[in-house]
């Protein structure tokens, strides 16, 4: 590949940047495995990595938010960014921006939607809504609160991002199901956090959603991300030491990694990984 990302190339909720090192590290024990499936593959992010520490290894990525798309029209918000930065060149910085100026905006998106048939709403939502909102259409967008935050720079176009990567779109019961009984199988699962924001996910998420996805991790080889602000890792010790139920995570290993919201909140992801014996 032609070169390593760090990060992923635009915003998104809930990436996993910061266990860049430490999963790295332990895909040394997976170095062997013949495929990776990113069933909740977000930004992409981990199928990336995973393709640039096992090259020869198969990687299916589930894009069921459909960042590709966004990633393949990079040069186009980067062109409605630049609109942007003329609109607000005198206004505030990080101070809510006047009706005109919002009035502006939403006829350069209204146009860049008509010209292009695509705008990347979550991008363009970081430069204008402020503390992690974020609109996904015209509408959304149009009845919130704008703020001069526009990104300075533009974003560095990234055609080689998922290079050698499968890109797939469907529901993850359908991709496990797919996967499940090929030997030396990893799956990498990182669903959207249970008692935390979804916004960017398109359905809403229950208790049952979250239960369901453990079924995932029966047997089989994984990466699973959680955070101490979920409580499914009290909820399967819980179960397991009252009504004997399995609880998968027993024998996995664990990495946490501490996070700041802001200066008076954080909170800690989990990443629980397992290599079952073939």
């Amino acid at each position: 590949m032609s070169k390593n990302y760090n990060q992923s190339p635009l915003p998104f909720q809930g990436q996993k940047r910061r266990f860049n090192a430490s999963f790295k590290e332990a895909l040394n024990e997976f170095k062997t495995a013949p495929v990776f499936i990113d069933l909740f593959g977000g930004s992409g992010l981990l199928s990336h990595w995973v393709k640039e520490k096992c090259p020869d290894a198969t990687v299916v990525y589930n894009d069921y938010d459909n960042y590709s798309a966004r990633v393949a029209n990079i040069e186009r918000t980067n062109a409605l960014l630049a609109e942007f930065r003329v609109i607000l060149k005198d206004a505030p910085v990080d101070k809510v921006i006047s009706k005109e100026a919002k009035a502006a905006i939403l006829k350069a998106v209204r146009r860049e939607e008509k010209r292009s048939g695509y705008v990347d709403y979550i991008t363009i939502s970081s430069s204008l809504l402020f503390s992690m909102n974020y609109a996904t259409n015209y509408d959304d967008l149009a009845k919130q609160t704008m703020y001069n935050v526009v990104r300075l720079n533009d974003y560095q176009p990234a055609p080689d991002y998922l290079e050698g990567v499968e890109v797939v779109r469907m529901d993850y019961r359908q991709l496990f199901d797919r996967w499940k009984h090929v030997s030396g199988a990893v799956f990498l699962i990182d669903p959207p956090y249970l008692s935390t924001d979804c916004g960017t996910y398109g359905n809403y998420w229950k208790l049952a959603n979250y239960l369901d996805v453990l079924q995932c991790l029966k047997g089989t080889s994984y990466f699973y991300f959680t955070s101490n602000k979920s409580s499914i890792l009290e909820l399967t010790e819980w179960i397991s030491k009252n009504l004997g139920g399995e609880n998968p995570f027993s024998v996995a290993k664990r990495v946490d990694m501490n996070a700041r919201m802001n200066h008076n909140a954080g909170y800690v992801d989990i990443m629980l990984y397992k290599k079952s014996p073939q």
